[in-house]
Formats: C-alpha cells, sequence, structure tokens
C-alpha cells in the first residue's frame, strides 16, 4: 500500500463500568502507529459491540476485539496494533 492511504476504522461499542457506549480511547495507540506510517485514519461507529475493522480500498483488511488493544498509549508495545499497521502495508 502506498504511503499516505486512507484508513477507515470502523468501531462498535464495548462495555466498560457497566456501561456499553463507544469509546476510542483504545484506538489511539492503533491511531498514532496508522498516522505515523504516514496513513489518515477516519473513524466511523458501528453497531457491533467489541469489533475494530480496517478497510482500505473498500476492503476489509484487518479486524479484532476492541477489548484486546492496549488502552491509550503509542502503540508501540501492542501486538495488534502492528499487526494492523503491518495488514495495511500489505494491502493493495
Amino acid at each position: 500500500m502506498p504511503a499516505n492511504a486512507v484508513v477507515n476504522l470502523h468501531y462498535g461499542p464495548y462495555e466498560s463500568c457497566g456501561i456499553v457506549e463507544h469509546r476510542q480511547r483504545r484506538l489511539e495507540g492503533l491511531e498514532k502507529m496508522l498516522n505515523k506510517d504516514g496513513h489518515a485514519v477516519q473513524f466511523q461507529q458501528i453497531n457491533d459491540w467489541n469489533i475494530v475493522e480496517l478497510w482500505v480500498n473498500g476492503e476489509m483488511i484487518f479486524k479484532c476485539d476492541i477489548r484486546e488493544l492496549d488502552f491509550g498509549g503509542d502503540g508501540e508495545l501492542d501486538r495488534l496494533c502492528r499487526a494492523a499497521v503491518r495488514a495495511v502495508r500489505e494491502a493493495f
């Protein structure tokens, strides 16, 4: 994938402290890693619980459980963030 790709990040709500809602705190590291790699990130809320999907050029290239992403941080140590960036690099 060329640099400066637009990555559509779809994310669903998840439960925290008994409240289910859309939150982006677990996505901060992923966003920072993608931005650092030269990509633009567009967030879109979806209704599917606990889901994160990365879409590039109309194709879903990565999917994971949002609760497995590290909370906050820069994403450097998060294995899922590294896998997501790798998936974007390998996308067509």
